[in-house]
């Protein structure tokens, strides 16, 4: 197997992707409330400490992709920030969540330490410009639509703005209608470019579309991730939640924190036996 050739990117001070180690980024899908987020953000932090895993806090402060004008999108930028702001003080765990909009970059920089580009967004040239200008980490979930040699590119929309803190996150492609899946060989091609990847757990068993909410297969989320950190991945992305059926988006692929805990487990022993590229430690 070719040597590991991917510069390590440092999300926040005690987490670094691509330099070996598994670090996770969960959390809820969105900022449902400050009750929920912050008994999650709590789960985490505590189970972050057992398993002695690096791990990044996410919770979407808007869903600005439903499938329908129905269903649930935010609390508001601010008070979605604010309660973002007060998982940070009380847990310490650093922060990622989406931007939608090259004027919301500057506003979730000044909470967040992580700008997450949404997948359907992934060339939106004008966001990632933005985003990369606060300074802050990057995050360019890779479209459905996008192959991993197009990736690269986005990445670099980013690079030209000076900012060398991009990764990439794997989510899998769409497979005809209401379906997605996920080619193994992606994280090598894009790592082969010099970037890190991580494997998105969560919106791989989404079945997009199909009416009114995203459907999904929650019962894969094991072998794929099994699978994904065989293959290389430097990371995991969970979305936890502590009643997933109930679940204001994602209700259908979010899981619960005992079952997140138990895959970490697994996923860091297959990481100690075949270390990072999937090669024999």
């Amino acid at each position: 197997m070719t040597p590991r050739t991917v510069p390590p990117v440092a999300v926040a001070p005690g987490v670094t992707i691509g330099n070996g180690s598994l670090p996770v980024i969960a959390g809820p899908c969105v900022v449902e409330s400050a009750e929920l987020v912050l008994g999650v953000a709590a789960t985490l932090a505590a189970m972050a400490q057992r398993l002695e895993i690096p791990l990044v806090f996410k919770s979407s402060f808007d869903k600005a992709n439903r499938s329908s004008g129905e269903s649930f999108r935010t609390l508001g930028l601010r008070p979605a920030l604010e309660i973002l702001g007060e998982v940070k003080e009380t847990t310490g765990l650093p922060l990622l969540t989406d931007v939608h909009e090259p004027g919301q970059c500057e506003a979730v920089a000044e909470v967040c330490d992580v700008l997450q580009i949404p997948a359907f967004l992934c060339r939106q040239t004008d966001l990632i410009h933005a985003a990369a200008a606060t300074g802050r980490a990057i995050n360019i979930k890779k479209g459905q639509f996008m192959a991993p040699d197009d990736m690269p590119r986005a990445v670099d929309k980013a690079r030209s703005r000076g900012n060398d803190r991009v990764f990439i996150t794997e989510r899998g492609y769409s497979f005809g209608y209401h379906n997605l899946v996920v080619d193994m060989r992606a994280f090598a091609m894009m790592q082969a470019a010099g970037i890190p990847v991580v494997f998105d757990v969560t919106h791989s068993l989404q079945l997009p579309g199909g009416g009114k909410q995203t459907g999904g297969v929650r019962e894969y989320a094991e072998p794929l991730a099994r699978a994904a950190v065989a293959a290389g991945a430097d990371g995991v992305f969970i979305e936890v939640h502590p009643d997933p059926a109930h679940a204001l988006s994602d209700a259908a692929t979010q899981l619960p924190p005992e079952r997140t805990e138990a895959l970490l487990r697994t996923l860091i022993a297959i990481r100690q036996v075949l270390g990072p590229g999937g090669a024999p430690a």
